[in-house]
């Protein structure tokens, strides 16, 4: 498996720590076809997506991913949003820095967002925070299943103990087909299983909005999802392709298949769904 260059993004409260998987310097230039940046799930950690990381750089692009405020090895409070932008303003600040280090600016720039990491850069996209060239969208957090007591503590707590901690409830078994991957999961040190009052009132919010706004999507877009997701709603990623410009988005959808599309057994799949359409959309 590649090992990533390992790096931190700011200090204090604001660090992040940010994985680089770069292209060998003997990779053809000639098919060097820009940067994809991957941004990961709640509870999780950018260390997981080694595997995607590889793939991508053999399909001729380079990789960056980060851990998000209060996950794998950046700063913060397990589960905690400290104010309502801070995911996307960790995003901005992580593209900006991106972009510097472009080799120039007709490099592309594609956003590759799993989970809650799909919900941010789908905010990001629908929000202009910052122009990118393509976007794709793994099993995302558009909409989630929660009962009506959930509803009540998350329409109270995000105003009287916002930053309040309580088990995320997301079933391990549900992460995948693949029983390794599970076990993995549940082993990590670096997985943890924390949401604030806050974080889970944003991912609700703004998961609604985005299905809101499906109808104005102006980038070109990739959507993955998962047929038989337990974790997040199939539902939400159906309704923003049937909302949203059939010019702009292509949709799959993997009845089989659970909630970590790249690490069920029907993978190959998914990765020859996203080669084919990184490579279209470069006309």
């Amino acid at each position: 498996m590649t090992l990533p260059l390992r790096s931190t993004l700011g200090a204090g409260d604001q660090q992040l720590t940010v994985y680089d998987w770069p292209l060998s310097e003997h990779h053809p230039a000639d098919t060097q076809r820009g940067t994809v940046l991957l941004v990961h799930g709640l509870g999780e950690h950018m260390g997981r997506y080694a595997h995607v990381a590889q793939q991508l750089n053999a399909w001729g692009f380079d990789v960056r991913g980060y851990d998000h405020h209060g996950h794998g090895l950046s700063s913060g409070v397990r589960g905690t949003l400290p104010t309502p932008r801070r995911l996307l303003d960790d995003l901005a600040r992580v593209i900006d820095h991106t972009r510097d280090a472009m080799p120039s600016h007709t490099h592309r720039l594609i956003l590759l967002g799993h989970s809650m990491g799909g919900l941010v850069v789908a905010r990001a996209v629908a929000e202009q925070l910052r122009p990118v060239d393509g976007l794709v969208m793994s099993s995302p957090a558009l909409r989630t299943d929660i009962n009506w007591l959930q509803k009540m503590l998350l329409a109270t707590l995000p105003h009287v103990a916002p930053q309040l901690c309580v088990d995320n409830g997301l079933d391990a078994r549900w992460v995948a087909r693949n029983t390794q991957v599970v076990q993995a999961y549940k082993t990590d040190p670096l997985v943890h299983r924390k949401i604030s009052a806050a974080l889970g009132a944003w991912i609700l919010d703004q998961g609604e909005a985005t299905l809101d706004q499906a109808a104005q999507w102006h980038v070109p877009t990739l959507l993955l999802y998962a047929g038989q997701d337990r974790l997040v709603s199939p539902e939400g990623s159906a309704l923003f392709a049937q909302r949203a410009p059939s010019h702009l988005v292509t949709a799959h959808v993997y009845p089989a298949m659970y909630h970590e599309i790249f690490n069920d057994p029907e993978v190959d799949q998914v990765f020859a769904d996203l080669r084919a359409w990184l490579l279209r959309a470069e006309c």
